[in-house]
């Protein structure tokens, strides 16, 4: 049971770990409008429109 325990750990740091790389590599590709914005909102409301431009 100790070693179910380990190995599901270890699955979950390689996610954490593939889910940040992903981040970064579409964060380089935001606009700098979308990253500077002044508010929560303002931001959700860039990365949606960035987003749809990128897929």
């Amino acid at each position: 049971s100790g070693f179910k325990l380990k190995e599901g750990r270890f699955r979950l740091d390689i996610r954490k770990k593939f889910f940040t790389m992903r981040v970064v590599r579409h964060w380089h590709r935001l606009s700098r409008e979308a990253v500077d914005a002044p508010s929560l909102e303002v931001f959700k409301a860039r990365l949606d429109g960035a987003l749809s431009n990128l897929v």
